[in-house]
């Protein structure tokens, strides 16, 4: 059997002494869209970090592909699993389609350049993004929407198995969100890919994720969506009376 692109045993997280999460068992399998949901300061960006290997864990293992993700060279996780984080800044001053090749450095080796296909993957990227048309452009005259889908089209140019988004969708219009979530959505149900995202907007949640991860009070509630995607759960996550009405893709869920 194919081991879970991304597994945690015994999971235990904790920032500044609070608890994330304790005894967390987790298996995100190729074809899953996860969500992260829970309160501000539940700790969501906190365990993302943590299952990216940037923090280590109170307690606990984590493995990519069945390897410990301690024991693995920095190069080979960022081949495997690729990270959006929350928010977006330029220190210095790059073309877009600089950074957007910065997605292909796990690919290349120390001292080599880039190629006329690590090119052609970057602008496709760009053109997923709805970027194209601004290679040249200095990334610090973007938007913050402008700025936010160069992140992603960096991400994608990354070509990870393992995509963990920090609200993806901040910063986008509306029309952007459904367009960027649709083609994450779609590239991994239709490979050897696996998506987990923080997300405020639990209607996102609902609609492109087919698990979800709860974290409320200092425990982690994982499984299968339509276990857990409740006006009972949800509600006891949020601290508000949430209900549960008929939407065009399914139930939607609004305050009570």
């Amino acid at each position: 059997m194919t081991p879970p692109l991304l597994a945690a045993y015994g999971l235990g997280v904790t920032i500044a002494g609070n608890q994330v999460c304790s005894g967390l068992d987790l298996a995100i399998l190729p074809g899953q869209c996860w969500a992260i949901l829970g309160r501000n300061g539940a700790g969501k960006t906190t365990l993302l970090h943590t299952l990216a290997g940037l923090r280590g864990p109170a307690a606990g293992t984590i493995e990519l592909r069945g390897k410990p993700l301690a024991t693995l060279a920095r190069r080979d996780i960022a081949r495997l699993r690729g990270l959006l984080l929350q928010d977006d800044s330029d220190a210095f001053p790059a073309t877009v389609l600089e950074s957007v090749l910065v997605g292909r450095h796990p690919h290349l080796s120390r001292w080599q350049w880039e190629s006329a296909e690590d090119v052609r993957i970057a602008r496709e990227a760009l053109a997923a993004a709805d970027m194209a048309g601004t290679e040249a452009r200095d990334v610090r005259t973007l938007s913050g929407g402008e700025r936010r889908r160069v992140a992603l089209a960096a991400l994608l140019a990354q070509q990870p198995h393992l995509f963990l988004l920090d609200e993806p969708s901040s910063h986008l219009d509306l029309s952007h969100q459904l367009m960027l979530l649709e083609r994450l959505a779609a590239a991994v149900r239709s490979g050897d890919k696996s998506l987990i995202m923080v997300v405020h907007d639990v209607n996102l949640a609902v609609r492109y994720c087919d698990h979800a991860l709860l974290l409320a009070d200092g425990e982690a509630l994982a499984g299968p969506a339509q276990e857990l995607f409740t006006a009972e759960r949800l509600s006891a996550v949020y601290r508000v009376s949430l209900k549960e009405v008929a939407g065009p893709r399914g139930n939607l869920f609004a305050p009570d």
